[in-house]
């Protein structure tokens, strides 16, 4: 890998950015064994994978089930598909596997809807005890959630909703039944975010501008909902320029000033791409996380 190192160093990080996005991209996507829906509108489905090979199904036991959601800034422009070979990944690894879809961006490429981004990701969470019927080899009781640049947001927001305010609708009494969080290059600090201005704005976009920005902040942004009492790991590449490592530092910070300790995995010479690309030996990170809360 040293080449490939130098090579994108030479290209400059907008460069080295570009290329990662490319090979993430570049893999078809992977048809799932079932799709379910969890609602009435046609992005209210959840894409079941499966666990393949050997390994610990292939004996008839119970694998871990490995929620994912996807990323994309809450824009249309990105749903689960671009996700699926990841999803696959986890599948070819003895991972049982949902990938949920939710409702984004309306149009001009806005980014998220609200209420409606977050309803999704609660009824979805909500649905799974019934629909994970569909995959007999799941074990729901060791679920790990992991979610990508805005759907780690989602991920970290979905551990934390007995944390929300009481007149929030997503509400739970409790904390979620989850083995733990890995939230990879996550949009976990809104207040940080903005200021970088992190995918072009797009956490004004999804909240608005004020005053309902600052209404709507409580509700949404997980560095404000702490502790969650729920293994955490964040993964991050130093060189990231889509999510910079400032935004999960934030969120590290913020959750030991309220007293829990969050893992935080720094990758060096990766950016926000090759946490969810097969190819990319960061991926492989990944599982590695995600095996530790998991097994």
């Amino acid at each position: 890998m040293p080449d490939a190192v130098a090579a994108r160093d030479a290209a400059g990080p907008q460069d080295a950015a570009a290329a990662e996005e490319a090979s993430a991209f570049s893999h078809p996507p992977v048809e799932p064994d079932r799709t379910v829906a969890y609602g009435d509108h046609p992005d209210q489905v959840i894409d079941f994978y499966l666990p393949r090979d050997a390994g610990p199904a292939a004996e008839g036991v119970l694998v871990p089930l490995v929620v994912v959601l996807h990323g994309g800034a809450w824009r249309a422009a990105y749903d689960r598909r671009h996700l699926t070979p990841f999803a696959d990944f986890l599948a070819r690894r003895g991972f049982a596997v949902a990938n949920v879809e939710y409702r984004r961006g309306g149009t001009g490429g806005a980014a998220g809807r609200w209420p409606e981004t977050f309803d999704d990701i609660a009824a979805a969470l909500d649905a799974l005890p019934r629909l994970i019927r569909e995959v007999p080899q799941a074990d729901p009781r060791r679920t790990v959630l992991v979610g990508h640049s805005a759907g780690g947001h989602l991920a970290l927001w979905a551990a934390a909703r007995h944390l929300l305010p009481a007149d929030a609708p997503w509400r739970t009494d409790g904390p979620a039944s989850l083995r733990g969080v890995v939230a990879l290059a996550p949009i976990a600090d809104f207040s940080v975010a903005g200021k970088l201005d992190v995918c072009g704005g797009a956490v004004r976009e999804l909240l608005g501008a004020e005053p309902e920005f600052g209404e709507r902040l409580p509700y949404a942004d997980p560095a404000l909902l702490l502790p969650t009492g729920i293994a955490t790991t964040l993964v991050q590449g130093r060189t990231d320029v889509d999510v910079p490592l400032a935004v999960a530092e934030s969120y590290a910070d913020a959750a030991a000033k309220a007293g829990e300790v969050v893992g935080l995995t720094l990758l060096e010479d990766v950016g926000h791409f090759p946490l969810i690309d097969p190819v990319a030996d960061a991926c492989a990170v990944v599982v590695e996380e995600i095996m530790q809360l998991a097994w």
